[in-house]
């Protein structure tokens, strides 16, 4: 199952700071030739022609802090109606809470398009700060990175529970290496059924 580059196929990636989904993303994005959409990216690259929305963004990244829901699901939904993302897509970044899980769901059945998985690469807190500091970019200070790993098991996790009711989560080890968590992902993929 999912052989083919040419299915329509529409995935989340969860996790904390330094987890692997950026990597992960790409590597889906990859295999069935869907785009990826970052949300750091978009974030990185909107701040400067927002408004008033981008201060709210410009702060939350310079302190680690989670951008406001109104600013993300209008950046998601930007993406989302753009013609390249109709064919399917991997979400990196979004949604961090429940709500913006649900305000994404909702959003889906807006545009008639449907989740097939969230996948959750769950990694240790140690890795997470061990990988985070590893990579040195700006915003990856050691305050700014301990404090989205705090945000992440405060915030994030009920996101879990969310996507078990419906049964769209896959979970797998993301303490392994790049190539090894990418291999059990898309073999969990190939041995799970799509989900209706």
């Amino acid at each position: 199952m999912f052989r083919g580059v040419d299915c329509t196929m529409r995935f989340v990636i969860l996790g904390g700071s330094g987890s692997g989904k950026s990597t992960q993303a790409q590597n889906l994005s990859r295999h069935f030739n869907v785009p990826t959409i970052s949300t750091g990216e978009i974030l990185r690259q909107a701040t400067s022609r927002l408004g008033a929305l981008a201060e709210n963004a410009r702060y939350a990244i310079a302190t680690g802090e989670l951008v406001s829901d109104e600013l993300m699901i209008n950046l998601i939904r930007n993406h989302l109606q753009q013609p390249n993302f109709n064919k399917g897509w991997v979400l990196e970044g979004y949604p961090r809470t429940a709500f913006q899980a649900e305000e994404l769901d909702f959003l889906l059945d807006e545009l008639g398009q449907k989740l097939n998985y969230a996948i959750y690469l769950q990694t240790s807190q140690a890795v997470m700060l061990s990988r985070s500091k590893a990579r040195s970019q700006p915003d990856d200070q050691p305050e700014i990175v301990q404090r989205r790993v705090e945000l992440f098991y405060d915030r994030t996790v009920p996101i879990l529970e969310y996507y078990d009711r419906r049964h769209r989560l896959l979970t797998i080890d993301g303490n392994e290496s790049p190539e090894a968590v990418e291999h059990n992902i898309i073999t969990l993929l190939s041995n799970t059924e799509a989900p209706i």
